[in-house]
């Protein structure tokens, strides 16, 4: 079974271009939702005890913890160390069900895929990118996102050039949903061709 890694910066339309492979029948591993889980549940009291009083009504509090980080963010590696190892015991299962279901491919949605070593848990990696200002204009429109907490978003990520140069497929999402939804056909089949021919990791 093969293993699609799919990344890209804040904006980009990752997570657009997941539900676009979902469409398309593909299994798809959501790394957020994943976390957003795990701060209603297995995480909260590691978290709680490194970050006393996060928690609100026994779930983690993503705004102070938000807060919190932007304040001191050393922060993130404590939290990550604590969250990551949960985040993978779960893509782990995710795999092993997809596999024993007989799926040919699963997308693990990775949004900090380069940054965090995940590359090495996947067989190919696809990139969602935009033009530059269609990124900013995007994340700027979101509720509460100011310049200065966008930068230190992108501060954490690998520059997007950088993961162009490190994808085996790019989704440009600044072209149109369907010139998108039409790529992420293309790439499947692409993907699976190569598989047949031995390429691939099937």
């Amino acid at each position: 079974m093969i293993k699609i890694g799919l990344t890209g910066s804040i904006g980009m339309g990752k997570s657009t271009t997941a539900q676009m492979f979902a469409a398309e029948g593909i299994a798809v591993n959501d790394a957020d939702a994943v976390v957003h889980a795990l701060y209603q549940s297995k995480a909260v009291e590691p978290v709680e005890a490194e970050f006393p009083g996060v928690t609100r009504k026994g779930v983690i509090d993503r705004v102070e913890l938000g807060r919190r980080l932007a304040i001191d963010p050393s922060g993130f590696k404590r939290l990550e160390a604590i969250v990551h190892p949960l985040v993978q015991a779960h893509e782990q299962d995710f795999v092993a069900t997809q596999q024993a279901a007989g799926a040919d491919m699963v997308v693990l949605d990775i949004p900090l895929l380069f940054e965090v070593g995940a590359e090495k848990r996947v067989d190919v990696i696809v990139v969602v990118t935009c033009d530059p200002q269609i990124q900013r204009e995007r994340v700027l429109a979101r509720p509460g996102m100011t310049p200065e907490r966008l930068e230190l978003i992108l501060s954490r990520q690998v520059p997007d050039s950088e993961k162009r140069k490190r994808a085996d497929f790019l989704i440009d999402t600044g072209l149109g949903l369907e010139a998108a939804r039409a790529r992420v056909k293309t790439v499947i089949a692409e993907i699976r061709k190569r598989a047949a021919e031995g390429e691939g990791h099937a």
